[in-house]
C-alpha cells in the first residue's frame, strides 16, 4: 500500500491544521514506517523520520497571490506524477478535484468555517471551496472529520453518503502535561506574569467571541477578583476593536496581550494559569481547551459546535452569548478551591481519552479499508 500524504500544511504555522499535519504524519511514520509513505509538497525539507518527498513546485507567480490555494488547483495537471500512489490523503480541506485510475482519495475536513463564517476566510479561499469542494467530496472514497459536529455540518450542506464520513478526534501533543513549579516559574518570569491570571489562546477572529470574554471579565472584576486576563495569539483584524473595548471598560492594566509565544512555552503558561476560558462560537474541534485540560488547568468553554465533544463533563460549558453566565462561572471556579481541583483532575482524565496514537491508528484503518477497494 503506497500512501501519498499532501503535507502542504507543514508550511503553515503549527496551529490548527498545521498542528494536525505534524502530529499525524509523525505518528503514522512511527507506527507504519516511512518505506511506503511519501509526502506531496512544494517544499522538500527535513521532517520527522525523513519520509520521502514528492516535490511538485508551484509557479513563481503564485508568490504574489495565494500560493497554497493555487498549488492545490494545479495538482490535477500532475496526474502522471502522483499516480504511483494507491491512496492520496489531503490533510487540509482545499479541493483536489481529480482521481487517477486505480487510485483512492481521502480528505480531512476540519470545519466548515467557509460556509458558516464566510467573512472570516479570504475571498479566494471562499470561492475556490465554494465551487470545487463539492466535486472533491464526491470523488473522495472517505472523508475524515475531527468531530461529529463537522460530520453533521457536512451532511447539512452537501449531498454526501453518511457512510463515507469517518470521525477521528485529534489530541493534544505529549508536551502538554503537568510541569514542576520550577519550569512554571521560569516562564512566568520570562513573560513577567507575577500575578494570578485567566488564560486564552487563539486568534482574534469574530467567531472566537473575544468581546464577550472581555465583558464577562469586566463583570468579574467588579467582584474584587484579583486575576488579570492574558491573551496569547495573533492580533489580526479585530485587534483594534478589542483594544477599544478594553479601553472603554478601563481594563488596560488588567488585560494583557502576548503575541509571539513559541509553542514550547505554551505548556508552562497553561500550567501557570488558574483558569482557561474559550468562549468560541464555532470550532471544528478546538485543541486549546484540550491542551489546557492536559496541563491540569480548569476549562470553561462554549456549549456550541464541537466543544462539548472535546471537554465533556470535565469542564464548564456556557452559552457563548451569556455574558453574566460566563462571569458567574469564572467567579465560581476562581473562588471555590474544591471545584477548581476537581475540574483539574477531571480535565487530566478527560485529556487521556485523546491521543495521536489513536488518531493515527484510526487513520491507517481508513487507508486499509480504502486500499481493499483499489
Amino acid at each position: 500500500m503506497k500512501i501519498g500524504i499532501v503535507s502542504e500544511p507543514l508550511n503553515q504555522p503549527f496551529t490548527g491544521i498545521g498542528n494536525y499535519a505534524f502530529n499525524l504524519i509523525s505518528t503514522i511514520s512511527e507506527i507504519y514506517g516511512t518505506k511506503h509513505i511519501r509526502l506531496i509538497d512544494y517544499n522538500n525539507k527535513s521532517f520527522h523520520n525523513d519520509p520521502n518527498y514528492l516535490v511538485i513546485p508551484y509557479n513563481k507567480t503564485f508568490e504574489k497571490l495565494s500560493k497554497s490555494y493555487l498549488w492545490y488547483l494545479t495538482l490535477p495537471l500532475k496526474r502522471k506524477v502522483v499516480r504511483e500512489f494507491d491512496i492520496v490523503h489531503s490533510l487540509a480541506q482545499y479541493p483536489m478535484y481529480y482521481v487517477s485510475k486505480n487510485q483512492k482519495y481521502v480528505i480531512t475536513i476540519h470545519d466548515l468555517i467557509q460556509m458558516l463564517f464566510p467573512k472570516e476566510v479570504p475571498v479566494g479561499s471562499y470561492l475556490i471551496r465554494k465551487f470545487f469542494l463539492p466535486r472533491t467530496l464526491d470523488l473522495a472514497e472517505k472523508i475524515i472529520t475531527d468531530s461529529n459536529c463537522t460530520k453533521q455540518d457536512l451532511l447539512k450542506y452537501f449531498k454526501i453518503n453518511e457512510d463515507k464520513i469517518i470521525v477521528i478526534p485529534l489530541a493534544a501533543n505529549d508536551k502538554f502535561k503537568l510541569l514542576d513549579s520550577k519550569e512554571i516559574t521560569i516562564i512566568k518570569t520570562k513573560y513577567q506574569l507575577n500575578y494570578p491570571f485567566i488564560f486564552y489562546v487563539g486568534t482574534f477572529s469574530p467567531r472566537k467571541n473575544i468581546p464577550t470574554l472581555i465583558k464577562a471579565f469586566y463583570n468579574l472584576k467588579s467582584k474584587n477578583i484579583e486575576h488579570k486576563l492574558v491573551f496569547v495569539g495573533k492580533k489580526g483584524n479585530m485587534y483594534d476593536k478589542i483594544i477599544g473595548l478594553v479601553s472603554e471598560l478601563n481594563l488596560n492594566n488588567n488585560v494583557i496581550f502576548i503575541e509571539n509565544v513559541p509553542s514550547e512555552d505554551l505548556p508552562a503558561l497553561y500550567n501557570a494559569a488558574d483558569l482557561f476560558v474559550y468562549p468560541s462560537l464555532y470550532e471544528g474541534f478546538g485543541l486549546p481547551p484540550l491542551e489546557a485540560m492536559a496541563c491540569g488547568c480548569p476549562v470553561i468553554t462554549s456549549s456550541t459546535s464541537s466543544l462539548p465533544e472535546v471537554v465533556g463533563d470535565a469542564g464548564i460549558m456556557v452559552d457563548p452569548y451569556d455574558i453574566d453566565g460566563l462571569a458567574d462561572s469564572m467567579y465560581k471556579v476562581l473562588t471555590n478551591e474544591g471545584l477548581s481541583k476537581n475540574m483539574s483532575k477531571n480535565g487530566l482524565d478527560r485529556a487521556k481519552m485523546f491521543s495521536w496514537e489513536k488518531c493515527a491508528e484510526e487513520t491507517l484503518k481508513v487507508y486499509e479499508e480504502v486500499y481493499t477497494k483499489c
